[in-house]
């Protein structure tokens, strides 16, 4: 390269990227657009992807390649969400099973870029999904050979379950989960770490992952962010009368919706709070059936699956997101919610928690599920009774993601792990110790 200012030329692999998806797609379709503002990129994704790409006005050849993997990437995504139980179940089960059919899909790249990388056309190659810490990349040991930078991440995933959940470990069909050191065992993993420059780290518990000996190579850097074209209104947060919540997700078992119904139904029941619960899943009887239990049908509205790009019209509305997740990765909800204004409430355990900084909302302390419970009702009892900090908070929450959870945001953050790990800058970048942390809120936590 010819100065430290000049864009470097970068192989982004996304095996998952789609603009019409929501969930990993999306955060790989979405990394890798943005990162076209700092860098020369050229995608390549599965096949799959190719039709929702070409609506999206890129340009197959030029902009982006498919590999077809399919042959074995379907029957074994097939044999995943069997063995996961279907329904959005299983999701251990189901990564770990589409990590044996990663390696082909690389071993395609490698037959079609190969000759490129060796030849020196591109300064980096960037995996950028899978997001999942056991998924191997042969290609990093090959780039490696070559003198050519392999960037992975972000990585995310590996989340212990919180202790005193295993009913809800079990509705979810995450018995393999039990099993997680079996990952450090996975082949070629320890030759993919050492002959990778920069892991991207999508949490401090993916920080805490890496073995010792990368460990100088890791970088905390969260995976979602916001699209702000779609998410571009404000919460006027109304705080006369009563306030709205809302509640956006699947519903499955770790979601933790029916904690939420129990802790908010004193404030339901009294007409002080409505709840808008966005999002559908398996467990969606079993809510519902514990809505009408409370006699809570004229506070709670279920709107089931609302198209990506609607969400934040319902959403803008609400004067707090309430989020009580046990286990969530990266909670890419409580940044969507943020960024309207709207104030989260979350549970402090991994993702979520490392989003919500101070005087920005609000974090219950993980403990047991009644303790859960009983911290989130006091939250809702407090905030119903005295509102008057929502507005100050949301427009804190606004803030900070602007700040840090844009995409261009992100593409600027990933151009300095570039610049890193291509020699044009001494320190390896630290984004936790460099984010803008909002003022403290005397009612925030």
């Amino acid at each position: 390269m010819s100065n430290a200012s000049s864009r470097p030329r970068v192989l982004v692999i996304a095996e998952a990227a789609n603009p019409e998806w929501v969930s990993v797609p999306l955060v790989g379709w979405s990394m890798a657009r943005a990162l076209g503002e700092v860098a020369d990129v050229h995608l390549v994704t599965q096949i799959r992807n190719r039709d929702a790409i070409l609506r999206a006005g890129l340009v197959e050849g030029q902009d982006f390649t498919v590999i077809d993997s399919e042959a074995i990437a379907r029957p074994l995504w097939k044999l995943g969400n069997v063995l996961g139980g279907g329904k959005g179940k299983g999701w251990t089960i189901s990564t770990a099973v589409a990590v044996v059919s990663y390696p082909y899909f690389e071993h395609l790249i490698w037959k079609a870029f190969g000759d490129a990388i060796e030849a020196g056309e591109y300064d980096i190659v960037h995996r950028v999904t899978p997001l999942s810490p056991i998924t191997v990349s042969p290609i990093a040991a090959k780039c490696a050979a070559a003198g050519v930078p392999f960037v992975m991440g972000p990585l995310n995933g590996g989340v212990p379950w919180p202790k005193g959940f295993e009913d809800v470990r079990k509705a979810e069909g995450e018995w393999l989960s039990r099993f997680r050191g079996v990952r450090k065992l996975f082949p070629g993993r320890r030759r993919m770490l050492k002959a990778t420059r920069a892991i991207l780290a999508g949490s401090r518990q993916a920080v805490r992952e890496v073995p010792r000996a990368f460990a100088d190579r890791a970088v905390w850097l969260p995976e979602n962010a916001i699209d702000t074209a779609r998410f571009n209104r404000i919460a006027p947060q109304k705080i006369d009368g009563s306030l709205r919540a809302c509640f956006i997700g699947r519903l499955v078992p770790c979601k933790g919706v029916d904690m939420l119904i129990e802790a908010a139904a004193p404030v339901l029941a009294a007409g002080s709070l409505r709840l808008d619960i966005v999002g559908d899943g398996p467990e969606r009887g079993k809510i519902e059936a514990l809505v009408d239990r409370f006699d809570l049908r004229s506070s709670v509205t279920f709107h089931g699956m609302v198209d990506h790009r609607r969400v934040q019209d319902l959403v803008v509305g609400s004067n707090v997101l309430t989020f009580p997740s046990i286990r969530d990765f990266g909670g890419g909800v409580v940044l969507e919610a943020m960024a309207l204004g709207v104030v989260p409430i979350v549970v402090d355990y991994a993702g979520p928690g490392e989003l919500v900084v101070p005087g920005t909302g609000y974090k219950i302390p993980i403990s047991s599920r009644d303790q859960i419970i009983a911290d989130l009702r006091r939250q809702l009892e407090e905030i119903v009774a005295d509102p008057g900090a929502l507005p100050a908070m949301g427009a804190r929450a606004r803030s900070h993601v602007q700040a840090n959870y844009t995409w261009s945001a992100k593409a600027r953050q990933v151009r300095e792990v570039y610049d890193w790990v291509l020699g044009r800058r001494a320190d390896r970048p630290d984004f936790a110790a460099t984010q803008a942390v909002a003022a403290i809120s005397p009612t925030g936590s």
